[in-house]
């Protein structure tokens, strides 16, 4: 192989490698990283130097298996725990004040009423906050409005929706029968919850006592 290009291939697989630990989203992170790794095997593979080619097959090791673990476990209601708390709960006001740009990034023109009797649930794993969603009771009854349903940027790639809407969750415990979406979502995942596309938001029908 040509000197040049191999030395190319070298920058691009350290390059790579940067811009993964850039990156505030933990999944995307590793599939970076691991292609960072894969290049970096192969360059110093080729050049000799053995002591980088075994730190990274350990780097690309320990990011498939954080990627494997990830996939099993992002709808895996045992990894997550759904915490109802008060609309004017310190800590659900903590966690609407340190994202509101990005809140506002998702779900434009979303603001947090404390007095207004919203239902509330924080998504957890572990001791990470992975989401939250905030709901209000309809006008009609059994009916309710989600006003918020945000994925922290460290765990984009979860839905923490699924735990609260989903057939063991406890939002449907609580009596709702048609539930809609706040308008003009942006990248909304609804439909793989069974929601139905009604105009610009997502409708859902429940039954009140699926467990």
């Amino acid at each position: 192989m040509d000197g040049t290009l191999l030395e190319v291939i070298g920058w691009l697989g350290s390059a790579v490698l940067v811009v993964s630990l850039l990156q505030t989203n933990l999944h995307r992170l590793r599939w970076i990283n691991l292609v960072g790794c894969l290049v970096l095997i192969g360059y110093n593979g080729v050049v000799g130097v053995w002591p980088m080619v075994g730190l990274n097959v350990v780097l690309a090791t320990i990011n498939l298996w954080y990627l494997v673990r990830s996939h099993h476990e992002r709808h895996d209601e045992r990894a997550y725990e759904v915490l109802q708390v008060d609309g004017d709960d310190t800590y659900l006001r903590y966690v609407l004040r340190v994202h509101a740009a990005d809140i506002q990034r998702w779900q434009p023109g979303f603001v947090h009423d404390p007095a207004a009797g919203d239902e509330a649930y924080l998504v957890l794993t572990g001791d990470a906050t992975v989401g939250v969603v905030i709901v209000r009771p309809g006008p009609a009854k059994g009916e309710a409005q989600v006003l918020l349903d945000h994925v922290t940027a460290r765990y984009r790639d979860r839905t923490p929706g699924e735990f609260v809407f989903g057939e063991h969750g406890p939002f449907r415990q609580r009596g709702h029968t048609v539930v809609r979406t706040p308008r003009g979502m942006r990248e909304p995942y609804y439909a793989r919850l069974g929601f139905t596309p009604e105009g610009d938001h997502y409708v859902l029908h429940t039954d009140p006592g699926a467990s």
